[in-house]
């Protein structure tokens, strides 16, 4: 079990990510959730916790879901399929424009054809 400093960190870290995913600046939160830049930055950086109406203020201008915040600090034997994308690819993929993505996502659908196709020959 994570401490709450060490869950506090987790959780800003996934803020972070969605805010750049979204490409807003800490100041574009803050005005989109009524709160302060300063207290986003102290969220992101672990050193804050939001209440509840916070984090679902936060969720909605993100456009993301609490599941996305706590997923991987509840432990339940249910997985999601994004419980298996590291973190570090998210992040990266977050930070492609809108052309490298679809590029990303045309090179992903070309391995499963070919793995499908793969498969199909090990099974004949």
């Amino acid at each position: 079990m994570k401490n709450e400093i060490d869950l506090r960190k987790h959780i800003g870290k996934k803020i972070k990510l969605a805010r750049a995913k979204c490409h807003f600046t800490q100041e574009k939160l803050a005005e989109k959730t009524s709160l302060s830049s300063r207290y986003i930055s102290q969220l992101e950086r672990g050193l804050a916790f939001g209440s509840a109406s916070t984090i679902v203020s936060i969720c909605k201008a993100l456009h993301i879901s609490s599941e996305f915040l706590f997923d991987e600090l509840i432990n339940t034997s249910y997985k999601l399929p994004n419980d298996f994308l590291d973190d570090k690819f998210l992040e990266n993929y977050f930070k492609l424009d809108d052309r490298n993505k679809k590029i990303i996502n045309m090179l992903c659908l070309q391995l499963i054809k070919l793995q499908e196709e793969e498969n199909i020959k090990k099974v004949n």
